[in-house]
């Protein structure tokens, strides 16, 4: 059986005050009850640790090898609690979020600012990176939240769903399109089309069987650049406005079909995430309605 830790602060107390008075008022318990440790203790060892006279206390020879032992476990004990409740409180930690490109840098930076402004403490890391990219960022511990579409995760990944939103189209100012409320998926091959690389082509060709992309990029932001030039058309969703309008373009809602696309936020099923990753979540959710 090994020393408690009221059994420790007890010889630690006696040791920094001489006195038992001192030592118990320190503690903030009775007298009686700070001998009772110190009792404990030695029938624990075998051994005396204080040595009592009728005018001081001091250390035995073991007490004195304990007390730096002692002191060292609860100052190391103390700061592991203190750093627990500091970040429970929120008032400290780290969120690492991994989130692609255009998310990146449209929605999130609103996100985390929102979120720095109740809880500054909280240091907040975001990963941009290619959509495809995210769950598999989460899956190795990288980033403790992920962010992005709707994909073939494995049993390793938790998928809480964010939001659902439906394709709009863009296209510069003073396009043919720009006189339409709404804009058919029918008109759209009429058009120079510049989709994304990987799976969001690949499910939006599932859904739209007649669709023929003109070019395909990796990054929104370059078919948005090639929009910009002239080059034609692309389709995105809808939080990516603050980008469209950066590069002076226009946008429509694309109906027949409406199509929509959802988001998740991704974490890793064996990991519980901490107290200020939870509330990241919880601020996303929110600001995401």
């Amino acid at each position: 059986m090994s020393p408690t830790v009221r059994q420790m602060r007890a010889l630690v107390a006696v040791a920094r005050t001489g006195s038992f008075t001192s030592a118990a008022d320190l503690l903030h318990v009775t007298q009686s009850a700070l001998s009772g440790q110190i009792k404990e203790l030695e029938q624990l060892l075998g051994v005396k640790v204080v040595e009592r006279n009728t005018r001081r206390v001091q250390l035995s020879e073991v007490g004195r090898e304990l007390y730096p032992l002692f002191d060292k476990m609860l100052q190391d004990l103390d700061g592991a609690m203190a750093d627990i409740a500091s970040r429970k409180a929120l008032k400290k930690g780290i969120v690492r979020v991994a989130a692609p490109q255009m998310m990146a840098c449209t929605l999130l930076p609103q996100v985390i600012g929102a979120f720095r402004a109740s809880y500054p403490d909280v240091q907040v890391q975001l990963v941009d990176c290619p959509v495809d990219n995210v769950a598999a960022r989460v899956v190795s511990g990288e980033v403790d939240v992920g962010i992005g579409p709707e994909r073939d995760v494995t049993a390793e990944v938790d998928a809480q769903l964010l939001f659902e939103m439906p394709f709009v189209v863009v296209f510069p100012a003073g396009h043919a399109l720009a006189v339409r409320g709404t804009v058919a998926w029918a008109e759209v091959n009429q058009h120079p089309f510049i989709a994304l690389q990987g799976q969001f082509t690949e499910r939006l060709l599932r859904d739209m069987t007649t669709l023929a992309p003109y070019n395909e990029v990796t990054f929104m932001t370059t078919a948005l650049a090639m929009v910009a030039a002239g080059l034609g058309i692309t389709a995105c969703l809808p939080y990516a406005e603050p980008m469209v309008r950066l590069y002076g373009l226009e946008m429509r809602p694309l109906v027949e079909p409406e199509l929509k696309r959802k988001f998740f936020i991704y974490t890793k099923t064996s990991r519980t995430p901490s107290p200020a990753a939870e509330r990241f979540i919880s601020v996303l959710a929110e600001y995401s309605l």
